[in-house]
């Protein structure tokens, strides 16, 4: 298989990308949202079942941290590389071993010292292969960007119900639950690296770029209307990260269910979120493209997520639950696809719009960061998850109104 800048792909480049995409996701996704919960979870702890929310959030945010940091550095670097093997396909491989070989040491680690170390490997492999394979949709293609990346969105939507789904359905412990996973990406993710096309720079980007000084690398954030951009992705994916990332706890402490049930309904709630998500996000995006009002969608779909967060606070319930990951699911995915269209649209600088889409996505995930670390304190703090999800409702709410601090209509192209 074999491509050139800019020429069409086929559907073997397309299938190829997408699994490792998905593997990727799998990986993540599934030790965040099942595994290490159950693995650090403390129901016989002299100090309770808090103490293990308190340390899943932290692991999860200090390994997060570190992925945030790997990627961008990465990225530069893998733009530097020169070699047989190509500038993309060394960083791939690496970071997908890398994630591998820390999976099947998580398996073993115990306590929360052993599982962050091993965790904080996990991500910053990830953070490394994404960067790589990320960097082939600007190397590779032009007319087919679009589909590129929604094969990335949607394989974040199915990467945790594969995982989850896997280890749920076929009873898998913990310990085997981490190796399947490291098998999957070892196996997929080496395949990808190997047999996807990596041809050498062009050019006009084959000799070093330019020195700039750190004032000049961070001009967009200077930007009045993108600040504010960020502001409200930022505030809004902490909110989302308040209402799902500690729903296993919620289910097993707050609505008492037993671990086994527990994990079933885990499964479910993560289907309809996937589900919501998925339907959401193709919507928005293809309505806010043909009227060109990207704030309304932007705003309106925040809002939609926090009165869903504002339900559990309400009625702790399951069903309750059910309700609330479909509003869950269909704010957030009209928000981030309608979201990015519109940090497209403000972009500041014509010459960097890789870097500036770098913090417009790097908003997005230290929200999903923050928020285990901050709802584990709010956990803490009362003893119990009504204050988690009202927290998550209005940052949700609030995010989501930054956008109306936005005065250049004109560029946003979405007017209101």
């Amino acid at each position: 298989m074999s491509a050139r800048a800019g020429a069409a792909v086929g559907a073997g480049w397309f299938t190829l990308f997408t699994l490792a995409w998905l593997a990727l996701w799998t990986v993540q996704l599934t030790p965040l949202q099942l595994l290490i919960p159950l693995q650090l979870d403390t129901p016989d702890d002299a100090d309770g079942w808090v103490s293990g929310v308190v340390s899943s959030g932290l692991v999860l945010a200090i390994g997060g941290v570190a992925g945030v940091i790997a990627a961008p550095a990465a990225g530069g670097l893998s733009d530097r590389t020169r070699g047989r093997m190509g500038r993309r396909r060394p960083w791939a491989l690496g970071g997908v071993w890398l994630g591998a070989a820390s999976l099947a040491a998580i398996a073993s680690a115990s306590g929360p010292w052993g599982v962050g170390l091993a965790w904080v490997g996990v991500s910053v492999g990830v953070a490394v292969a994404s960067a790589a394979f990320t960097a082939l949709i600007a190397d590779q293609l032009t007319t087919q960007r679009g589909a590129a990346s929604a094969a990335v969105s949607s394989s974040q939507a199915l990467g945790i119900v594969v995982g989850v789904g896997v280890i749920v359905l076929l009873e898998l412990g913990v310990m085997v639950g981490y190796l399947v996973l490291a098998g999957f990406i070892a196996v997929v993710g080496t395949t990808a690296a190997l047999l996807l096309p990596d041809p050498p720079a062009r050019a006009d980007v084959a000799v070093a770029r330019q020195v700039r000084t750190l004032g000049e690398r961070l001009a967009a954030l200077r930007d009045r209307d993108f600040a504010w951009l960020l502001a409200g992705r930022l505030t809004v994916n902490v909110g989302n990260a308040l209402g799902t990332g500690l729903l296993l706890f919620f289910l097993l402490y707050g609505l008492h269910r037993d671990p086994s049930t527990a994990e079933d309904e885990l499964l479910l709630l993560i289907l309809v979120y996937t589900l919501f998500v998925v339907v959401s996000s193709i919507a928005s995006g293809w309505i806010s493209d043909r009227t060109r009002r990207r704030v309304p969608f932007v705003v309106w779909s925040a809002v939609v997520q926090g009165l869903a967060s504002i339900l559990l606070v309400v009625a702790p319930s399951l069903t309750t639950a059910m309700i609330a990951a479909a509003l869950l699911g269909v704010g957030y995915g009209a928000y981030m696809s309608a979201g990015l269209a519109l940090g497209t649209d403000l972009l500041p600088y014509p010459e960097d719009h890789a870097r500036d889409l770098g913090f417009v996505n790097v908003s997005a995930s230290l929200g999903q960061l923050i928020g285990p670390l901050l709802g584990a304190g709010l956990v803490a703090l009362v003893g119990g998850f009504w204050l988690l999800f009202l927290v998550g409702g209005i940052l949700s709410v609030a995010g989501g109104f930054m956008t109306y601090a936005i005065r250049s209509r004109e560029r946003a192209a979405s007017a209101v």
